[in-house]
């Protein structure tokens, strides 16, 4: 608990990790550099059970001030790590970063300014702009899948059809005290690319009436190697990411005549995109054939989870 001689920090940096101790350390480095008042923030590492060198990498930043603190978190998951985070955070803000992100110096004041300057209390959620960068160089045929996400130029409330990405994303403390924790089953745990505890947690922001901002400002450059860019990561990106958007729905209102819905159209889809990956698989179009396979992929993954969860199995 904080002392009179050291108040609690308005700010809490949380950088969840599994096995990226190499990425991990630019992070840090750039978390170290910013102009930002040193006093003011809290640099907490969530290790998720990773077993290369994450802890030693941490303690590199001993000497750093704030020092990141460095918390072992045992049940797997991500959504459990930023779970724990907010339990540990003494911030009033908890700003939530991934373990490959590239950061500019000012990048937690953008972040946190509108925030800071919310007497209101009237934002709920502030996302950053995410541009991915490709250490490794990026396949053509999977470039229209990553792009900045460009919502708007100016700091402000964004439209209800977009969400900020998890990986540059701020929250008021008071939003987890009135609306609970991450839901730990929407998101990525070791064996699975489940995504959606971010986004679902936005939707529970403003369902309670609060704005989500984005601050294209406050900028990270997200690393994506080579193993990111595969057809196999590819594909089980998006067979997972379907799964998770069906676990998230079939807990809202009318989710069954929904979820039947999206099983038929689905249906067709799987055989659609199928059947045009073997068209341009046969004219040696492979870049256009991979593409066509991995929607075809995702469509299997809506298929797999909705007869699952309108049977209540998961």
């Amino acid at each position: 608990m904080p002392t009179p001689e050291s108040p609690a920090p308005k700010v809490t940096v949380a950088i969840p990790t599994y096995n990226r101790a190499a990425f991990l350390r630019q992070t840090l480095a750039g978390i170290a550099a910013q102009r930002f008042p040193r006093e003011a923030f809290e640099v907490l590492v969530i290790d998720n059970n990773s077993t290369d060198d994450t802890r030693a990498v941490v303690a590199e930043f001993a000497g750093e001030r704030p020092a990141p603190r460095h918390l072992l978190e045992t049940r797997q998951g991500l959504d459990f790590a930023r779970n724990r985070a907010i339990a540990e955070a003494r911030g009033e803000i908890i700003v939530f970063g991934d373990d490959d992100i590239l950061v500019e110096t000012d990048w937690l004041a953008q972040m946190t300014a509108p925030l800071l300057i919310d007497t209101a209390g009237t934002i709920g959620a502030v996302g950053g702009e995410v541009i991915p960068v490709f250490p490794d160089g990026l396949p053509d045929w999977v470039r229209e899948w990553h792009a900045p996400l460009r919502f708007r130029s100016d700091p402000g409330p964004l439209e209800i059809r977009h969400s900020p990405m998890g990986a540059n994303l701020a929250f008021p403390r008071h939003v987890f005290d009135q609306l609970g924790l991450f839901h730990t089953a929407l998101d990525r745990a070791a064996g699975n690319y489940f995504s959606g505890g971010d986004s679902e947690m936005i939707r529970r922001v403003r369902q309670a009436g609060l704005e989500v901002w984005f601050v294209p400002a406050a900028a990270v450059r997200h690393q994506m190697p080579a193993s990111r860019t595969t057809f196999r990561y590819a594909a089980r990106h998006a067979f997972d990411s379907a799964r998770s958007r069906v676990i998230d729905r079939a807990g809202q209102a009318g989710a069954a005549g929904y979820l039947a819905g999206r099983l038929i159209a689905n249906l067709l889809k799987a055989f659609g995109f199928a059947l045009l990956a073997l068209l341009n698989a046969l004219v040696f179009r492979t870049g256009a054939a991979k593409q066509a396979l991995v929607r075809a992929w995702r469509s299997c993954g809506y298929l797999y989870q909705i007869p699952r969860s309108l049977l209540g199995r998961i």
